[in-house]
């Protein structure tokens, strides 16, 4: 053919390029919304605050009729969890990690609190209110000598010569894990009352996800503030259902569940009042009771350590250098120090479902948090109007959290980007250490539910406690296998390096050798000379 030149060559479709911090996210940590716009930033904070009450208020909601109290207890340590949530969070995000986290109470303690609660020393008293206190003072102890671990470990540096071995390959199913492992509190929290609970978890999709397509304001009203959105319009028609009688006659659980009038917090919540150290009394002691405490302070480090770098992450913030890590562990070890001298009934942790809610807002930004502690400490001492939203029915809250922990959990999935799919000891580390951090966790949890007692029985609670905790957390098991195995599977290998991503993350192992992470983790007020990092 005269004339014709060669055929063009086909253009190959090019993966997407590994991304060191996220795009799009709005407000970073060190961009927070201005001043100017004060309504954005405080409404962005209240929505914090909303979704860490439900943590607050299920942990001792379940807790606190099992140890002998009423509701006028229950109202004082929800009160003071959020007091204590409130400065933590605070101190966490001034002088800790640096990170938008909120610091709030934490379902890992749950286990080993309901064992001292089960003790057979407190049966010999009478007075409900009396057995309470005495159980609280028990509680408060065992948490006093567990905050030492996280103390030691953190301010140390030793959680920084830990961590410095971690890779994304070790990552991935520790952070995955984090937010897919909180599965039981997501849907099964909803099915409690699906007319409430499924509505909420449609509608806050629809709001987030759709509207802003479909509604093109210019501004990201819809995405940012869907939780404000649906959580008013569910409540109020749950309201709607309880004053139509809809629920009058039903079984106790499902008037529990449904109705908006029967947390009977509103009635014993106090005006006005100032959670204060040892307001229970002298904390007491017991050896065994503070080991297996612990022990679940440990597993709590472990799975704080994945939240703080899906925070990290969902903040647009730089990989954190061990070194932050290993401060924020330290201040984490504080927050649960600070909660035994309170008396919260509940350790300290970093809150998964707020870090989901970085991501649905893609808001990183913590004036934005510390706004929320500011929510956490005004509402906590006004109990009267902090009991009004604390009333907001479970599945609601279990709604958003199948969206805030799906959330989490595909944040921990985006550091596959830096590794190496095609390589077979990377599907080996990640499929082994993914499945067998959901299978055993599962044996340990369907044992406990049949038996009512762990696999591990014997005549010493402390000792069946550091067993049974940490193989029960799906993050833990699947974190500490990953590590393992990612640390000991010819890791000297240069190419190997390469396929586990280390080579990328080590660019960040050195908290003065790249600006950003100074930009991003430097303590305020210049403390940084007088407080170096660990």
């Amino acid at each position: 053919m005269s004339g014709g030149g060669a055929p063009a060559k086909a253009v190959e479709p090019q993966p997407h390029p590994p991304k060191e911090q996220l795009p799009n996210i709005s407000y970073c940590i060190t961009s927070p919304p201005p001043w100017l716009d004060a309504a954005e930033a405080i409404l962005l904070g209240f929505q914090h605050y909303l979704v860490m009450l439900g943590t607050i208020v299920i942990i001792p909601s379940s807790l606190v009729p099992q140890m002998g109290g009423g509701n006028e207890e229950k109202a004082k340590v929800i009160q003071t969890l959020l007091f204590v949530a409130g400065l933590n969070t605070l101190l966490q995000s001034l002088f800790g990690s640096r990170l938008p986290a909120v610091i709030g109470g934490s379902y890992t303690f749950v286990p080993t609190t309901i064992s001292i609660i089960l003790a057979g020393r407190f049966s010999d008293t009478s007075d409900p209110v009396e057995r309470f206190k005495r159980i609280m003072r028990a509680i408060q102890g065992s948490l006093i000598v567990a905050s030492t671990l996280q103390i030691v470990l953190g301010f140390s540096g030793l959680w920084r010569n830990v961590t410095r071995f971690l890779s994304p390959l070790s990552v991935v199913p520790l952070v995955s894990l984090v937010g897919f492992g909180l599965y039981e509190f997501g849907f099964p929290g909803v099915a409690k009352c699906v007319e409430i609970g499924l509505p909420q978890l449609i509608l806050v999709v629809f709001v987030s996800q759709y509207m802003p397509h479909v509604i093109k304001s210019g501004k990201q009203v819809f995405d940012r503030f869907a939780v404000i959105f649906t959580v008013v319009i569910v409540w109020i028609y749950a309201h709607l259902l309880t004053v139509g009688g809809a629920y009058n006659g039903k079984a106790q659980k499902t008037q529990l569940s449904c109705r908006t009038d029967r947390a009977g917090l509103i009635d014993a919540a106090p005006w006005i009042r100032v959670p204060y150290p040892f307001q229970w009394g002298a904390p007491s002691f017991d050896a065994g009771e503070a080991f297996a405490m612990m022990m679940a302070s440990f597993v709590a480090l472990v799975e704080s350590t994945g939240a703080f770098i899906a925070v990290s992450r969902y903040a647009s913030a730089t990989p954190m250098p061990p070194s932050i890590l290993s401060r924020g562990v330290g201040w984490q070890g504080v927050a649960i120090l600070l909660s035994g001298l309170f008396g919260t009934v509940n350790g300290s942790s970093v809150s998964v479902e707020n870090a989901g809610l970085l991501a649905l807002t893609r808001v990183g930004s913590r004036r934005v948090v510390q706004i929320s502690a500011g929510f956490m400490i005004f509402f906590s001492i006004l109990g009267k109007f902090g009991a009004v939203f604390a009333s907001i029915p479970a599945p609601i809250i279990a709604a958003l959290y199948c969206l805030f922990f799906a959330y989490v959990g595909a944040g921990g999935l985006s550091f596959l980007q830096f590794c190496n799919l095609n390589s077979f000891r990377t599907k080996f580390i990640l499929g082994f250490s993914v499945f067998m951090g959901l299978s055993v966790p599962q044996y340990f949890n369907e044992y406990t539910a049949i038996n009512g007692y762990g696999p591990v029985h014997t005549g010493a609670r402390w000792f069946n406690d550091i067993v049974n905790v940490p193989l029960s957390s799906e993050a833990f098991v699947a974190g500490c296998l990953a590590y393992f195995l990612d640390n000991t599977l010819h890791r000297k290998d240069s190419a190997i390096r390469k396929d586990r991503g280390k080579h990328w993350w080590d660019k960040f192992r050195s908290f003065k050798g790249d600006s950003r992470s100074e930009e991003f983790y430097s303590l305020p007020f210049n403390l940084n000379k007088y407080f170096p990092s660990v």
